[in-house]
């Protein structure tokens, strides 16, 4: 029992980092690439001196360091299309939008694990895309926004997902180190032909904006990933999705407190956020439920014989 509450708690704590991550997005003067470029950098060489000073080095076949390189790389494509769906919209927008992660969780984990669908799951995840809809149709200047948190949403499930079947058996500290090796090669080739195509005025960062990305990197990107993945070990994709939920609820709170966001949102943001909360935790309640009766029908088997 207090593994499993050491297991919520990092869990929980990745979430509220998480909450933070949104405001460096308008912090940060810099292009959404150019930040998960330095984002992902900076964490690979902070990460790589505090395993130098831990005495520790990741232990990984090649195939399996690979694997999650692979993920790195899927991680900083889910990244760029959060930090953009922030900058084309607002804070609050962007991590409404990473509500519907639980939504593709329920809707990729059978494609990929190859189980049965959950009816009653699709249906609580089709409340949460009519809640995006209000959300949609409140703002035309944020639809490109918001497009682009949905793909992030799609993306971050899939990444969930994966590393939840890779990492059996493996080091978090391996995992971790991997995935920021991939995340920083992914975008150190990707930056130059981003380059080529975009009207990007300056890749280099200026007075505060060091400091943000350090933060960023230190904090919301090291210390939260090793916490999630530490946390995705024991716990299910779909728990870990759910409480990944509880984002937006500290993102808006952030943008609020901290950029005075509350006055430009309609009442048609706040039903469509409502609706999405009111999807995760029905999504919750059936999972817990089901769950439950499984247990008893087991055990009354079990007695029976």
């Amino acid at each position: 029992m207090r593994n499993v509450t050491g297991d919520y708690l990092k869990l929980h704590i990745s979430v509220l980092l998480s909450g933070f991550t949104g405001l460096f997005a308008k912090l940060i003067s810099l292009n959404e690439v150019v930040i998960v470029w330095y984002r992902m950098l900076f964490a690979f060489f902070i990460f790589a001196v505090m395993l130098i000073f831990m005495r520790k080095k990741p232990e990984e076949n090649w195939k399996d360091a690979f694997k999650f390189v692979g993920l790195g790389a899927l991680l900083a494509l889910h990244l760029m299309f959060f930090f953009g769906s922030i900058k084309y919209s607002n804070i609050s927008v962007g991590v409404v939008c990473y509500s519907l992660v639980g939504f593709f969780t329920v809707l990729f984990e059978p494609l990929i694990q190859k189980t049965k669908f959950s009816f009653i799951e699709l249906l609580y995840s089709l409340i949460a895309v009519a809640g995006i809809w209000l959300i949609f149709s409140f703002d035309i200047s944020f639809r490109l926004g918001i497009v682009l948190g949905v793909i992030s949403a799609a993306l971050f499930a899939l990444y969930t997902i994966w590393n939840k079947i890779a990492q059996a058996g493996k080091s978090s500290r391996s995992i971790l180190f991997y995935e920021l090796l991939g995340g920083a090669l992914f975008m150190s080739i990707f930056l130059p032909v981003y380059l080529c195509f975009s009207r990007c005025q300056t890749i280099v960062p200026v007075g505060i904006d060091w400091i943000w990305l350090i933060v960023l990197a230190f904090f919301c990107t090291v210390i939260l990933y090793l916490l999630y993945i530490s946390a995705l070990k024991k716990l299910s994709a779909f728990t870990v999705s759910l409480a990944g939920n509880l984002e937006p609820v500290y993102g808006i709170l952030f943008a609020m407190l901290f950029f005075n966001e509350a006055h430009i949102l309609t009442p048609s943001f706040y039903i469509g956020m409502t609706l999405i909360l009111l999807s995760v935790f029905g999504q919750s309640y059936v999972r817990n439920k089901v769950r439950k009766y499984k247990k008893i029908f087991a055990l009354s088997k079990k007695q029976k014989k």
